[in-house]
């Protein structure tokens, strides 16, 4: 073996060492937060801390599932708003925006918007939402999460559609459909398991979110009567509860942060489900 091919090799091992070092740390990293997490919270899981309202400091009992519930409703309107607006949007940038001036605006400020803190979206919603309607609303966070939410989706979306072979776009006008036949037809279900891989992640990302919500839902302990009121969410309840000065509540937001990386980490591995059954399309 000459000079030079030991030195390739031992480049090689060095660097799959490396690489395979830091794998394991990332790896790591996610094990060590997830048994944090379930060592400090578990044991404060209980049918009563899903059911119940919370109590005050050292009294027995007492859950969060007026946060559970107000982060479903808030998140759920996001969505409504969110996933079409983004959606459609992803579809102009894929198939209507090449080479023109305005779909380079859109992208780049979609790509702008994924870059902005969160808090900036929440500063942003309670001046537009919340100063102007005079009280916090469950509305008014769903408000700022939907802004968060259509770049997103916007992007993933025209990604999945780029993917798309152009054969079958071409295909699709050649047996005489109309442009918007073809990609509600043919275009959109081939890349359908991408885009909606995208829209779960997406989703997954900004039910994480707290600042935004500090700023419009703000809080509450009791129950949401409406989109109109004020209600608790799971990152804001995580919050209050982990900043106060009392053990039962810090155990208390040990178990809610434990709930919501569990419905993250079902997010995630439901849309890296889909996406390996059949997101990517067949090259052509």
């Amino acid at each position: 073996m000459t000079f030079r091919n030991k030195r390739r090799t031992a480049v090689n091992n060095v660097m799959l060492s490396l690489t395979g070092v830091f794998a394991f740390l990332t790896v790591t990293i996610l094990i060590l937060i997830l048994g944090y997490l379930v060592y400090n919270g578990v044991t404060s899981l209980n049918v009563a801390f899903f059911t119940k309202l919370p109590v005050g400091p050292g009294q027995a009992g007492g859950g969060i599932a007026n946060a559970i519930i107000g982060s479903v409703l808030v998140v759920a309107v996001a969505s409504l708003f969110g996933l079409p607006i983004g959606f459609l949007s992803g579809v102009y940038l894929a198939e209507f925006g090449a080479g023109t001036k305005f779909a380079y605006v859109v992208r780049y400020t979609a790509d702008l918007l994924n870059g902005v803190p969160s808090i900036v979206i929440g500063i942003f919603a309670w001046t537009v939402v919340v100063k102007p309607m005079h009280h916090y609303s469950a509305f008014a966070g769903s408000i700022a999460l939907s802004l968060m939410l259509i770049p997103i989706t916007a992007r993933s979306t025209e990604q999945f559609l780029l993917e798309v072979p152009r054969a079958m776009r071409e295909g699709a006008l050649a047996l005489g459909a109309s442009k918007w036949k073809a990609i509600a037809t043919v275009i959109v279900p081939a890349a359908r398991k991408g885009i909606l891989t995208g829209m779960i992640l997406g989703v997954a990302r900004i039910s994480g979110e707290s600042a935004p919500l500090l700023f419009t839902a703000l809080g509450n302990q009791y129950w949401c009567r409406g989109l109109m009121d004020q209600t608790s969410t799971l990152p804001v309840m995580i919050y209050k509860l982990a900043t106060s000065p009392y053990d039962d509540w810090h155990q208390q937001a040990w178990a809610a942060g434990l709930i919501l990386l569990g419905l993250v980490l079902i997010a995630n591995i439901t849309a890296r489900v889909v996406l390996t059954r059949g997101a990517s399309v067949p090259k052509g």
